[in-house]
């Protein structure tokens, strides 16, 4: 139960998990509607005359495949999203996780109403698990004329909080243990974002108490083509309903639209995003080259992969895994010549992973992962089953390095003031040649439950720019593990000029430890 609520802090599942019980006990069974009237639609061909397609083409050098522009910065990233939606002239296609009810949520929505209004086709898939606050703005918008909103894989009923929800369909469970973890945004179908980050405000560090140093990039060329195509591919698939054959409305179109814009369009139409005058790489905010007509982009060839809609319908955990872009990515790595560079917020290596990177070290690769740090974690009970694989980790020759929640105030990462950093990044880049970036985490549920989606680009510049962003954070911002003499755990930093070595969970609390300790070796690997 505890890992399909994973964008939930964990420290209170436990007494969510009591609530959902006696909830379980009073609740009714639901259903789904039995026919959802959906309409299958899919990308047109790209007009060679829109204003974003002829940026792309003015961009493009000779014979190039797909270019790219890594966004580390999150205020980047998200304006970015404004400004390809701003200039879009025929379609948006816009897939997430999670949409939250905050200033990104609010940006974005508005943004996409606009869009709208100026006659550009609108489709929105959102994953249900974390709609009960934005279900009824998702559905206003739906409301608008060129918008079309549907959800993967809903709850039927009780749909105001997320414990009834459970209580509801507790008997449905298996079916609603798959998510969409997707996260892609597609204007004319020629530029695309595509990469970790969610539309919440914690993932553009607008969030006062904790941010997210996280990564997305700008996508051109060819396999814009293939993102385009797999986001038909879910928008039409069973598993995904029309939001009004879900949310049943409470007022008239026109006055659902009225509300949408005092809630969502006058607060947005505040809000201003600070940008800093370049990020790390020395780039400065995409919008200004759009509106020079020209970008500035690292070009290789590139695939973009993803999980099948309907990964677990018919398949078992083995089969769901043969076919996931988890084992894809696997299969890369294990090309490696002489090393892999890999960072990703929850580490649960699993049986499989371990035997992967022993063959790595076998033959002499060097293996390096960047993760969180207990402190810096926001799943305790995913920290845990990490926890489980850090001896044998170092073992066998891995370089590791746990993220500070503190030090990602360096400022070069974001502008994180007194918040709280978090890794959320998933990258990877093999033989500083391979870069990888996605929605992938190294754990079970990416594995065998969500659905996830990846590019994989063949580009040395580009590794390069990422291989220089790892290294900031391994660098500035991470403890270093190792073995001390006896075999226990040892947190290296530098503090100044000197090396100061930890011997216990670095800036983490009393009560982390405890639940790392006591309460996450009780769950089982395969439910993290």
């Amino acid at each position: 139960m505890s890992r399909i609520l994973e964008h939930v802090p964990r420290a209170g599942l436990l007494p969510r998990a009591a609530l959902l019980f006696v909830l379980v006990l009073l609740a009714a069974c639901g259903s789904l509607p039995a026919a959802k009237h959906m309409a299958q639609t899919t990308t047109p061909a790209v007009d060679p005359q829109s204003p974003l397609a002829r940026i792309v083409a003015d961009s493009t050098p000779p014979g190039e495949h797909s270019g790219f522009r890594l966004m580390p910065l999150g205020e980047y990233s998200l304006q970015a999203r404004i400004d390809l939606a701003r200039r879009a002239r025929h379609t948006l296609d816009v897939q997430y996780y999670v949409i939250a009810n905050d200033g990104a949520g609010w940006l974005m929505l508005s943004a996409l109403k606009e869009a709208a209004e100026r006659g550009v086709r609108v489709r929105l898939l959102v994953d249900d698990l974390y709609t009960a606050s934005t279900q009824h703005l998702l559905l206003a918008l739906d409301q608008i004329p060129n918008v079309e909103v549907r959800l993967f894989n809903p709850f039927c009923c009780a749909r105001a909080s997320l414990p009834g929800r459970l209580a509801a369909s507790a008997f449905d469970f298996e079916r609603l243990n798959h998510r969409m973890h997707n996260k892609l945004f597609i204007a004319d179908g020629v530029m695309a974002v595509a990469g970790g980050r969610n539309i919440a405000d914690e993932y553009f560090t607008l969030n006062t108490a904790q941010n997210f140093v996280d990564m997305d990039a700008l996508v051109v060329g060819k396999v814009v083509d293939q993102l385009g195509g797999i986001f038909d591919e879910y928008w039409n698939s069973e598993e995904v309903y029309p939001i009004a054959a879900i949310v049943p409305p409470d007022d008239a179109p026109d006055a659902l639209v009225a509300w949408f814009a005092r809630e969502v369009e006058m607060d947005s139409r505040a809000r201003k995003i600070v940008l800093p005058p370049s990020d790390v790489l020395g780039y400065g905010p995409v919008g200004e080259e759009l509106d020079a007509g020209r970008l500035g982009l690292l070009w290789g060839r590139a695939n973009a992969v993803a999980d099948p809609p309907a990964k677990l319908r018919f398949m078992s955990d083995d089969t769901a895994y043969a076919a996931s872009v988890t084992n894809r990515f696997w299969r890369r790595l294990l090309e490696a010549d002489r090393e892999v560079v890999l960072t990703t917020p929850y580490l649960v290596p699993g049986e499989r992973g371990m035997a992967a990177i022993a063959q790595l070290r076998e033959r002499g690769i060097g293996v390096t992962f960047v993760t969180n740090s207990l402190a810096a974690n926001d799943e305790p009970l995913v920290h845990s089953g990490y926890a489980r694989y850090r001896e044998r980790l170092l073992r066998q020759g891995v370089d590791l390095y746990e993220l500070s929640p503190a030090r990602t105030r360096s400022g070069r990462l974001g502008m994180f003031g007194n918040s709280l950093g978090r890794l959320h990044a998933k990258t990877a880049v093999v033989d500083q040649r391979r870069m990888f970036i996605g929605s992938v985490n190294l754990d079970p549920r990416s594995a065998t439950q969500n659905t996830e989606l990846g590019i994989m680009v063949d580009s040395p510049q580009l590794a390069r720019e990422m291989l220089r962003i790892i290294k900031i954070s391994r660098l500035e911002s991470a403890y270093r593990l190792r073995l001390d003499e006896g075999g226990g755990l040892e947190w290296l930093a530098v503090d100044g000029e000197k090396e100061v070595v930890l011997r216990t969970e670095p800036e983490s609390t009393w009560f982390q430890r405890f639940y790392k300790d006591v309460v996450g070796p009780l769950v089982p690997e395969d439910l993290l």
